[in-house]
């Protein structure tokens, strides 16, 4: 039978999350990135009635595809407030923490939300519609080098500056109001055969700051360490170079930058210790089911005991 969580989102690589969660019947499990449900209504089964399951999500739309039960909480919240959430809650630190980054299926689908190259829609693009930013105001009030700094940082796109032009003259004659204003203005500098990635990217860029999504993540990092118990585990499924290459740093580091920090004796201090040496990434049969998996990938930490 098929539910409003199925056609919400479909669970990417949801046997390779629950298992690199190591999942303890009795333990406490939070899952950041809510949505419609998928991977937490099967993380809620392994657990017994001792077990709790706190979820997070910011989009008024996830907290339909929530349940009632005792030992379910969830907190209508972007999770980059983790962990002053749990310190409410009573919950000082927890077994697993499980973040599946980017935008749901249903935010794509959804009308009226912008997140979608395949419909003329408002540009909006908030996870959460009580945010201030939306995308109508980043593509027609920001200058043409913020345009260019987000282009290339977050569509990771070439030749920035000529996007970032074409709409800074486009918006002079009229405001760019939807989806397909936006588009209409693109398709004239398109790549020929490849427009709708080229399209995805420079939309992937506007969300990715209209929702603060690498400075949410940052803050989402630096607080795990604090929050997980010592065996405690944390994974993490992202979608995009940078925020993979985030996690990577976190994961092998303890820290954002990449660099290694040591004590006074030479020992490295990091909080984590990496499962996998290498991200996991979806099968090609998964890939076929579900288009969204491409470009996922999976890295599981462990707290160190230290």
């Amino acid at each position: 039978m098929t539910t409003n969580n199925d056609i919400y989102h479909i669970p990417v690589m949801l046997n390779a999350c629950l298992d690199g969660l190591k999942i303890n019947p009795s333990g406490v499990y939070v899952d950041v990135t809510f949505g419609g449900g998928g991977h937490s209504r099967e993380l809620f089964k392994k657990l017994n009635p001792e077990g709790k399951l706190i979820v997070f999500d910011q989009d008024p739309d996830a907290q339909k595809n929530s349940w009632d039960a005792p030992n379910f909480t969830f907190v209508a919240s972007n999770f980059s407030f983790l962990k002053n959430h749990l310190r409410v809650l009573g919950i000082p630190q927890v077994d697993g923490i499980l973040a599946d980054l980017g935008v749901s299926s249903h935010q794509f689908d959804a009308g009226a939300r912008g997140f979608s190259i395949r419909t003329d829609d408002e540009l909006d693009m908030r996870m959460n519609q009580h945010g201030e930013l939306t995308a109508k105001v980043v593509v027609n009030t920001y200058t043409e080098n913020e345009l260019i700094k987000i282009l290339r940082k977050y569509g990771e796109l070439d030749f920035p500056g000529k996007i970032a032009g074409t709409i800074c003259r486009a918006r002079i004659k009229r405001k760019i109001n939807t989806t397909g204003d936006l588009i209409a203005i693109l398709e004239t500098i398109a790549p020929k055969f490849k427009e709708h990635k080229y399209y995805a990217q420079i939309f992937q860029a506007i969300r990715m700051e209209v929702n603060q999504e690498i400075d949410v993540l940052e803050k989402f990092l630096l607080q795990t360490a604090d929050v997980l118990k010592p065996g405690g585990r944390l994974v993490v499924m992202s979608y995009h170079s940078l925020e993979d290459r985030l996690v990577k740093n976190f994961m092998k580091k303890g820290n954002l930058d990449g660099s290694i920090e040591k004590d006074f004796f030479g020992n490295v201090l990091k909080p984590f210790t990496e499962i996998y040496r290498k991200p996991i990434s979806p099968s090609e049969e998964e890939i076929e089911l579900n288009s969204r998996a491409r470009s996922a990938k999976l890295r599981v930490a462990e707290k160190s005991n230290g």
